[in-house]
């Protein structure tokens, strides 16, 4: 840790005010290398070519960037399909330098893992050991790996979409037939391998937030609830709810809003997070079940409106302090690969152009109006604990860069 500066509080000032309630808005770029390797044509919205995609991001109010990881992607085939730990170790340094938010995506799996599936990797499956235990060995070894390159997160998912549990050998959970409970077939199993998780990443990661990421807030929020009790019941250790929200299939706005509601009534104490959302710009995403054409064309302008009005329902949820963008990235101009069939067109580039659509730069949005004064937090001079400038208290002193408040004094950790 290395202390560039001590900025002084007046010794008579027992309290520090803290200015603003953090909030995270960003997306999901995992693929953002692969695109630059096979020369993805980058542009802002006036045609103009952008240097690096993480520098604009930054300028346009992004300040959180989300990237998945899986931990043996070659035995999966799948094009996007390829974060192993040495792609997310370089591609999180490279975050972290540029002064952002890492959030880190466990999908304890070698392939996708969300609520169709959720598939044991083969080396969960190769050691003698139960899949709820062994899940603490290698998160613990993979946060060594990032921290020791200089790619600590920030927030950290134990899991992906996990509404049925992960790690399906073993725990997996499941609903009645009524989807409005859960049963009670493997719920110790799957919230063994949470609080393992969770126990590796306090030990490597004690700043870091833990989010427990599920998707049936906006379909079926009482599942989700339910989902939650659970978590609490079995007593895991978490800092923030995750969910998925993509309108084309859970439904209109009005039921993302109505889940919200019951998430914070229920669970008055957590934050909560969109860690995944996205709207097409010019046609269907395949699968598409939900038509919400008639109030957003599948235009750049629909796709923006969408994103304007998502994120002015989010603001009349207190609690809600991230939102994310997923394959923001994806972008055929130019490529010379694989990645040049531009089959996704809800990402936050135009696949023909190359150029950053209105949706992107709507996202700042969701940051803005949260300068007011929020709290006051009150420290004494014999106070010898650390605190993070919006208030939290760490358990030891900061590893991360950032401005901390420590025995009445403001330090800048470089």
């Amino acid at each position: 840790m290395k202390l560039l500066k001590l900025l002084l509080v007046p010794t008579l000032l027992l309290s520090i005010t803290t200015m603003y309630a953090q909030k995270y808005v960003g997306g999901d770029i995992s693929m953002l290398p692969k695109y630059e390797q096979q020369k993805a044509t980058y542009l802002d919205k006036d045609g103009k070519a952008i240097a690096d995609v993480l520098t604009f991001l930054k300028e346009q109010g992004w300040n959180t960037i989300r990237v998945r990881l899986f931990v043996d992607p070659s035995k999966s085939g799948e094009k996007a399909v390829c974060q192993d730990l040495d792609y997310v170790k370089s591609f999180g340094k490279r975050i972290k330098d540029a002064g952002l938010y890492f959030m880190l995506d466990f999908h304890y799996s070698d392939t996708w893992a969300d609520p169709g599936q959720q598939t044991t990797p083969a080396l969960f499956k190769s050691v003698n050991t139960p899949v709820y235990n062994y899940i603490y060995d290698y998160t613990k070894e993979a946060l060594q790996a990032l921290v020791a390159y200089g790619a600590t997160p920030d927030l950290i998912q134990t899991g992906n979409e996990i509404s049925f549990g992960m790690l399906w050998d073993g725990c997996k959970v499941s609903a009645n037939s009524a989807w409005n409970a859960y049963l009670d077939s493997n719920w110790e199993q799957f919230a063994t391998a949470l609080k393992n998780a969770s126990k590796a990443c306090r030990e490597l990661c004690p700043e870091a937030k833990i989010i427990i990421h599920t998707e049936q807030c906006a379909n079926n929020p009482t599942l989700d609830v339910a989902f939650f009790k659970r978590v609490k019941q079995y007593e895991v250790d978490y800092d923030i709810i995750g969910t998925s929200y993509y309108p084309y299939f859970k439904g209109d706005l009005s039921k993302l809003d109505k889940g919200l509601t019951q998430l914070e009534t229920n669970f008055p104490e957590k934050q909560i997070q969109i860690v995944e959302t996205g709207y097409p710009s010019k046609w269907e995403v395949p699968g598409t079940s939900y038509d919400y054409t008639k109030t957003y064309p599948y235009t750049h302008e629909g796709q923006r409106r969408f994103t304007a009005d998502l994120i002015t329902k989010l603001q009349n949820h207190k609690q809600v302090n991230g939102l994310n963008w997923w394959y923001a990235e994806a972008n055929a101009k130019g490529c010379t690969g694989d990645l040049k069939d531009g089959w996704y067109n809800a990402s936050l580039f135009d696949n023909e152009t190359g150029r950053a659509l209105p949706a992107l730069y709507e996202l700042k949005n969701f940051d803005a109006g949260t300068s007011g004064i929020q709290s006051v937090l009150k420290i004494s001079a014999e106070d010898d604990y650390w605190y993070t400038i919006d208030g939290r208290r760490l358990n030891n002193a900061p590893s991360s860069k950032g401005i901390y408040i420590h025995q009445q004094k403001k330090v800048i950790v470089r």
